[in-house]
């Protein structure tokens, strides 16, 4: 991609102007929005677009919703999220593209902008539907030829996989700018169960019997175990993650994810 000169979001900052809508969430100064009330977006110089890669997990998992909400699943959240997150990048004049990861291959949307690559990414989002296990290393091999170097890369599942978190570290390893949306359900958090059920593994098969109430206090303390684990390999691997809930707004996790240091506290 050739070089070009253009207004964004970058270390060095020489002017405020007014927010506008399209701009990127990270580029908002949240500090003067805190004294002002009003937002301003920073503007800097880069020499050259970003390419920027949704990665989406198409894993059995991701159609898990809550009983309150049935039909809005983990999927359902993500497609909101990616949709959002291109129209930022296509705003911005950026490039962006999207993998839909699949156990049985992807679905690859080359980096592209403009009008027509937003329906691309539309309509590959809304076929997307989960099943199956995260794919393994060597479904994912195409990934490394399209991904170059520079590219920032946003992840975006349940991001409990250890297949998924591996792929994480391997892409910043390689030098990729990594970010990881994490999505829980409801029920993950707070595993509201009283009475006796069948729980369900959607991507194992396995199944447990058990009391609901019982079981929540083990449930919670080894589910936080194992995100803490998680969240500790995203931490030394430098890639910024947050966490969302089915049941918080959607725009959250984006100002946390792209709005710098100054935005709402959370994201590491």
């Amino acid at each position: 991609m050739h070089a070009s000169r253009s207004r964004g979001s970058g270390l060095e900052f020489s002017q405020y102007r007014a927010y506008e809508l399209g701009d990127e969430p990270r580029q908002i100064d949240w500090k003067l929005y805190a004294r002002s009330d009003r937002f301003f977006v920073r503007e800097a110089e880069r020499e050259s677009p970003l390419v920027l890669w949704l990665l989406l997990d198409a894993s059995a998992s991701m159609g898990q919703a809550d009983a309150g909400a049935p039909s809005f699943t983990r999927m359902s959240a993500a497609r909101v999220l990616a949709a959002s997150i291109a129209e930022i990048a296509l705003a911005q004049h950026d490039a962006c593209g999207l993998v839909v990861l699949h156990e049985q291959g992807l679905r690859l949307v080359p980096p592209g902008s403009g009008p027509r690559q937003r329906d691309r990414l539309q309509l590959a989002l809304h076929e997307a539907e989960p099943g199956g296990r995260f794919p393994g290393a060597d479904r994912l091999l195409p990934l490394w030829e399209r991904v170059a170097p520079d590219d920032m890369v946003v992840l975006i599942g349940d991001c409990l996989d250890e297949a998924c978190v591996a792929l994480a570290e391997r892409l910043a390893a390689a030098g990729r700018e990594v970010l990881a949306l994490r999505l829980l359900t409801v029920a993950e958090r707070d595993f509201p169960f009283d009475d006796g059920r069948r729980f369900h593994d959607p991507e194992t098969g396995e199944e447990l019997l058990g009391d609901g109430r019982a079981l929540r206090e083990e449930f919670l303390r080894r589910f936080g175990a194992a995100r803490r684990g998680m969240d500790a390999r995203f931490d030394a691997a430098g890639i910024r993650h947050v966490e969302h809930v089915l049941d918080q707004p959607l725009d959250l996790p984006l100002r946390r994810l792209f709005g710098g240091r100054a935005a709402v506290a959370g994201a590491r």
